[in-house]
């Protein structure tokens, strides 16, 4: 099974691209799912759906035919199927403080709830072989991040704290009960926080094996949204997933011309090659602006014709290796880039803003450094079997 991930900040056209790109899936014989986990869905209404009919019908996946199904989660639904002993007890411990029934039940929707929910579905559907190809809408760029760190986060909870809170709880609870202001949770609680725990079992595994996961990255041919763009780059390798291409929608077309636009193509121009340099070697690739809203299938079909060339595969798995990766050793930072096609000769390391510049020759290649090491100075760098491992340290005060 293939999982396709769009992300990128909110309004870039990741929800058409990826619809589009399950249409063209669904056209090479593939059995697709679309499914959306961004929480203001709009993926019924890029197929140009009745939504009430798609939603009174079913919380399942949706088929359209063609080998072709979407899913928006509905995270109402999904706590009655999944959540339900968690949600009960957040509930109730809400009301001791005042706080009214449906005021509780809005409150008790937990951040994550939606991201898990949607973790499960992808590990059961794997286990079911029941699609081939599955196209994640994801949400915007920070949410996408917490989606992502999601099975990491639970995998620690499980290990360090889970099994002593639970011991710990259900030594005390009797006592505490009868003098506590509000229950604590019962055992319930924490077995349904170990059936989820199960569900999600490998799944993190899934997410990181470029031969089955890939990240597409949707931006615009503009500067704030590059910048985001960037550090979704940047927190996409620190948590080990690879981005296989850079899809730039919204291009202004040629046929777009006269002095009212000459500012604007000039302006995109020039973010075009800022996109290309910082990416590379991720291929990027170009989506123009339609002189039409993209609504329905037909001009779903029109937008895949245009993202995709005539029998290219967008399943087919053409990354594998991480351009670049960070790591601790020693005590000092490092910065691991990979450089196929770099020979040893004088190698040029500066800072630019939040970004490690590497030049060696005519080659530069721009890193977007993570928080933790956005302070830091380049202090040497050694370069070995086509990897130049970058050491990072503090500036002196």
């Amino acid at each position: 099974m293939r999982i396709l991930l769009f992300s990128g900040k909110g309004g870039v056209g990741k929800t058409s691209l990826a619809a589009a790109t399950g249409v063209r899936l669904s056209q090479l014989g593939y059995r697709t799912l679309v499914m959306s986990i961004d929480p203001a869905h709009s993926l019924a209404d890029s197929f140009d759906l009745d939504t009430g009919l798609f939603h009174s019908q079913t919380s399942d996946p949706f088929s359209l035919g063609d080998r072709l199904a979407i899913l928006e989660l509905n995270i109402q639904k999904e706590i009655q199927r999944h959540w339900q002993e968690i949600s009960t007890w957040v509930v109730s411990l809400l009301r001791t403080t005042g706080i009214g029934g449906v005021q509780a039940e809005e409150l008790a929707i937990l951040p994550g709830m939606e991201e898990l929910s949607a973790m499960m579905y992808i590990n059961q559907y794997r286990r079911e072989e029941r699609y081939d190809v599955i196209v994640l809408d994801a949400a915007p760029t920070a949410e996408s991040m917490r989606f992502i760190s999601m099975p990491t986060t639970l995998d620690w909870y499980m290990k360090h704290i889970f099994p002593f809170q639970r011991s710990v709880l259900k030594a005390v609870r009797p006592i505490a009960n009868r003098v506590a202001p509000f229950e604590l949770p019962p055992d319930s609680y924490f077995a349904n926080i170990r059936n989820l725990f199960d569900k999600l079992a490998g799944v993190d595994e899934l997410m990181e094996d470029p031969q089955v996961t890939s990240v597409r990255l949707v931006t615009n041919p503009e500067k704030m949204v590059l910048r985001e763009t960037q550090r979704a780059f940047v927190y996409f390798s620190l948590h080990g997933l690879t981005v296989d291409n850079v899809i730039v929608n919204r291009v202004l077309p040629r046929e777009a011309a006269g002095a009212w636009f000459d500012e604007w193509h000039a302006s995109q121009e020039k973010i075009l090659r800022e996109i290309e340099d910082y990416f590379a070697p991720v291929p990027t690739r170009r989506v123009p602006l339609f002189t039409h809203e993209v609504l329905g299938r037909q001009r779903l079909e029109e937008l895949a014709a245009v993202m995709y060339a005539e029998g290219e595969d967008p399943a087919a798995v053409t990354r594998t290796e991480r351009p670049y990766t960070f790591g601790k050793r020693e005590g000092f930072y490092e910065v691991r880039v990979l450089l196929p096609f770099a020979t040893k000769g004088e190698i040029g390391l500066f800072k630019k803003g939040d970004e490690l510049v590497v030049e060696i020759g005519t080659f530069r290649r721009h890193i977007g450094l993570p928080t933790s090491m956005a302070a830091l100075t380049p202090s040497r760098a050694r370069l070995e079997s086509s990897v130049l491992t970058v050491e990072m340290k503090e500036v002196p005060s």
